[in-house]
């Protein structure tokens, strides 16, 4: 974990391998968690949802179905639909009423974050669910007798009237680990209660802790070796956390005090700016094109410098596989969610399609967040979709640019030279232009006078006015000025 200049950044590795990475700094703070008293803005019956203000700026989406009381459905999912049917946002929301939310989604490109009623209050070892009757274990948690003794364990601490899921963390137990979780958990709801009394909407009644705190309590575990923070007070903060919660944990704790930067002495740094880039290479010579956009993520599979060494078929199926893990890993590295397109290179043999889908499905099974993979289109493409929580990373590394606007495209240079003659034309015309001088890019100026150079003279004798452009090197490739 490196902690420096006001940010937190904290990258897993698995087998030397970067296998997800997080950032937290003063911009883009993820606001996943916090819960805001929150002012309805406006109802929608016909998407079933509403807008709240939170606060922040952008008003939160609220569907109805995260607003339904506990007994109006199944919590895991059975006869959902049905019962959905039966309700309509207005019978739970008005334009200006306050309501508890918190935060489950963070805003996303042009869209707001996305919020429920069903708060959730996660600890170490269980989470607190305080607005339905409900005890759940881990999924990740495979172990059948494990998952009985969990959830006797559940029942036993589960204050009355109010739910309690056991976290992967929580594999191995004991009461008391559970009990003074939800001691804590328990205390911290009536507090939150109470200053929602208090206070008037929009306004935050609990922040969620910090990406330090999320890393010891949530990810720091018994399947992880070492985790390594190169801040000293952070260092004895994770000390002390874990000496009470995990002590069994506290000697995988390590202080990183050497003078290299702790990402670059664990080739981090590196592997942090492949993350932008679209094109990821295969270690077979193969690669993948990884295109991002508002609605969905597109991948491409190509064969690259990767000839094989048997015959077409063979190439083709060893890279999808190869590919199929690459893509698994990028999508959890990145936290590309959403609908996702995967276009392997074509398979006649419809078991080598078999074969690369089950590869798919098992390297996702590595990643926290929920994926399903739908299968493969008539035209040859994988349909699937990863759950979306937080941005993408490289919506958090990277800002637009000014100059393309985001299309990561500039305006060709048969555009600008046109749109600089349009305005030549018009400052001829201009009886307050004595001469017309031009600001363009030192390639755009050669460019411009090599083509042009009989018509600017021409030009020049038709209105007895000077034209002149000048180089310039500050000027960007698709911008011009003229100077009066």
């Amino acid at each position: 974990m490196d902690i420096s200049f006001g940010q937190t950044r904290a990258a897993l590795l698995e087998d030397n391998e970067l296998a997800e990475i997080y950032m937290e700094g003063q911009e883009g703070q993820s606001i996943v968690g916090n819960i805001y008293k929150g002012l309805v803005e406006n109802v929608l019956p016909g998407m079933g949802a509403a807008f709240i203000d939170i606060g922040t700026g952008k008003n939160a989406f609220l569907y109805v179905k995260d607003i339904l009381h506990e007994g109006s459905f199944n919590l895991d999912g059975d006869g959902f639909q049905d019962k959905f049917n039966e309700y309509e946002i207005e019978d739970y929301l008005k334009v200006g009423q306050e309501v508890l939310v918190q935060i489950v989604k963070d805003p996303i490109d042009s869209k707001g974050a996305r919020a429920t009623t069903h708060i959730t209050l996660p600890g170490r070892f269980g989470v607190l669910m305080p607005t339905v009757d409900y005890i759940g274990i881990s999924r990740r948690i495979e172990d059948e007798l494990e998952r009985d003794r969990l959830k006797d364990l559940a029942s036993q601490v589960k204050p009355q009237d109010m739910g309690v899921i056991v976290r992967t963390a929580g594999e191995g137990c004991n009461m008391s680990d559970l009990e003074s979780d939800m001691e804590f958990l328990t205390k911290l709801w009536k507090d939150i209660q109470e200053k929602n009394k208090k206070a008037t909407a929009p306004k935050i009644i609990h922040k969620d802790t910090s990406l330090f705190f999320r890393i010891v309590r949530d990810m720091f575990n018994k399947d992880i070796d070492k985790l390594i923070i190169n801040n000293k007070e952070y260092y004895d903060n994770a000390v002390e956390i874990i000496r009470m919660t995990s002590p069994a944990l506290a000697l995988r704790l390590e202080y990183f005090d050497k003078f290299y930067e702790i990402f670059d002495y664990y080739n981090i740094e590196d592997k942090i700016e492949k993350l932008i880039s679209k094109k990821v290479w295969l270690k077979c010579g193969g690669y993948i094109v990884i295109d991002q956009t508002e609605a969905l993520t597109a991948v491409d599979v190509n064969t690259g410098k990767y000839v094989g060494s048997k015959d077409l078929t063979d190439t083709v199926l060893k890279t999808n596989i190869e590919a199929a893990k690459e893509i698994a890993k990028q999508l959890r590295l990145r936290d590309i969610g959403g609908i996702i397109i995967i276009d392997f290179i074509d398979m006649n043999d419809s078991s080598h399609e078999n074969i690369v889908l089950e590869v798919l499905k098992t390297a996702l099974k590595k990643d926290k967040s929920r994926s399903c993979v739908w299968g493969m289109t008539h035209l040859g493409l994988v349909e699937m979709t990863r759950k979306k929580v937080v941005q993408p990373k490289a919506n958090l590394m990277q800002s637009t640019c000014p100059h393309c606007l985001g299309t990561g495209k500039i305006l060709s240079k048969q555009i600008i030279l046109k749109k600089i003659e349009m305005e030549i034309n018009k400052a001829l015309f201009n009886k307050s232009y004595k001469k017309v001088e031009i600001l363009v890019h030192p390639d755009m100026a050669e460019d411009f006078n090599n083509i042009y150079n009989e018509d600017i003279e021409a030009l020049c004798k038709k209105h007895n006015k000077s034209i002149r452009i000048i180089p310039d090197v500050s000027t960007p490739r698709d911008e011009f000025r003229i100077l009066k």
